[in-house]
């Protein structure tokens, strides 16, 4: 059957990528409708969800190859949630400061605030959004806010030199049909076509390299931020939802991959989660003499949650625990944590 999820997502990649999305994925029921004229907004988030799933794949060989894995032997993926960070209170350039630059998409798509999670120990916020339509079956957002008057004088103005350059992704189009999306939860099939790419480019970098001294000054007072300059507003890691995330933390160790030595579990005990390490890549920063220097800096990383079911105290109902941890949270931040820049 022709959807709108698999031309939507054809036009904006490949056939093949497609194909193989679909045959990755574990794809809601409720985004696979006929194509038609219009678009719902349930639909364009799954779209963009796969495609920065696929995203994140091509920068994570560790989740590529267990993905790939998991495709041999018939398993579908299901995609959990997405984290990605921001910085609050900083000059900002052309980008709106912290979560605004992103609850200006994540808000016509159909999500909505479902958690606020305090990160004090990395001096961060984190908040999750959840899709209103269909809450366990699209993927979640996990975002934060790193609060940079919570460091030294000096850290501010590193960070403001550095956000300074960054420029808006969104074109005048894009935000007239999110405020169309907004008031009818739905666009023309041309209108989102052209939407979804743009949507996918926000999720960059949109700010200039950091130079080498301004990102080892970062690093010193936090490699969240330090992060942040490197990598910007990629996703810092996608999540996979599995059964009993403890066996699949030692078949991973056995196969060699480099998985976090513990895991993360909840207070409340029904939240376990467990990642690879974050995959190491290069970026070249300029040295004092303003020439390119390479350097190895963490990059992002693929993430294991299990989630048990639990009654309602209000409505008695048995419910799918979709909430986090800020103990996790931190834990599992630490990641892309890393040694010090290297360099090649």
């Amino acid at each position: 059957m022709s959807t709108n999820l698999n031309t939507l997502l054809e036009q904006t990649s490949s056939a093949d990528t497609t194909a193989r999305l679909f045959q990755m994925l574990d794809i809601p029921a409720g985004t696979l409708q006929p194509a038609g004229p219009t678009v719902t907004r349930l639909e364009l988030a799954q779209a963009l969800n796969m495609l920065l799933f696929d995203k994140l794949l091509h920068e994570v060989p560790e989740g590529a190859a267990y993905v790939g894995d998991a495709v041999r032997d018939g398993r579908k993926i299901c995609f959990d949630h997405g984290a990605l960070r921001t910085v609050l209170g900083a000059q900002t350039g052309a980008l709106p400061a912290g979560e605004a630059a992103f609850t200006r998409i994540f808000l016509p798509l159909g999500y909505e605030l479902a958690g606020l999670y305090p990160l004090d120990r990395i001096k961060m916020t984190g908040r999750v959004y959840a899709h209103a339509d269909d809450a366990e079956g699209i993927a979640q957002f996990f975002l934060s806010e790193l609060h940079p008057e919570r460091f030294s004088d000096e850290f501010q103005r590193v960070v403001a030199r550095v956000l300074s350059t960054s420029v808006d992704p969104l074109d005048a189009r894009s935000k007239a049909s999110l405020d169309h999306l907004t008031q009818h939860k739905t666009l023309p099939y041309d209108d989102a076509a052209a939407l979804l790419p743009v949507l996918l480019g926000c999720f960059e970098r949109q700010h200039a390299l950091p130079t080498l001294a301004d990102y080892e000054s970062l690093l010193q007072e936090s490699s969240e931020m330090a992060w942040i300059a490197t990598e910007g507003n990629v996703f810092n890691h996608a999540t996979d939802r599995v059964a009993d995330v403890e066996s699949l933390a030692q078949l991973q160790r056995d196969l060699g991959r480099p998985m976090k030595d513990k895991i993360e579990v909840s207070r409340n005990g029904r939240v376990r989660q467990t990642a690879f390490r974050a995959t190491t890549v290069v970026r070249e920063m300029a040295d004092e003499h303003g020439q390119p220097v390479a350097r190895k800096v963490p990059g992002s990383f693929y993430e294991f949650i299990s989630r048990d079911h639990f009654v309602d105290e209000k409505t008695h109902q048995e419910k799918l625990d979709l909430t986090f941890d800020s103990g996790n949270a931190q834990g599992i931040f630490k990641m892309t944590a890393g040694a010090a820049a290297a360099e090649c």
